[in-house]
């Protein structure tokens, strides 16, 4: 893949697809539906570093400084997605190519 640069942090990153940006969008905002805390102590299979890590799937090839970024705003917006969301979708809109015509 091309690599460029991220527009905020000057550093050289992988160019990672729109669509797997996307993927990582749907695959939070599903895990944020279904989030319930109390799953999480009765079930020991279901747990929220699980559903981080499904999230984060997509864009497994980026950057390690920007995948802890993203790793903390998944978090965020699954355990309260009304006050998280804008913070992710910034941060998805630095690290993501920029839009073809």
């Amino acid at each position: 893949m091309i690599g460029s640069t991220g527009p905020l942090s000057g550093r050289f990153t992988r160019t990672i697809p729109q669509g797997k940006f996307d993927d990582l969008l749907s695959r939070t905002a599903l895990a944020a539906l279904y989030n319930y805390p109390k799953v999480a102590i009765e079930d020991d299979d279901h747990n929220l570093q699980n559903d981080i890590a499904c999230c984060l799937e997509p864009v497994a090839a980026i950057a390690n400084a920007d995948a802890v970024r993203l790793r903390v705003a998944v978090e965020r917006v699954i355990t309260n997605p009304t006050a998280h969301r804008s913070e992710l979708l910034a941060l998805v809109i630095e690290l993501a190519p920029p839009p073809t015509a």
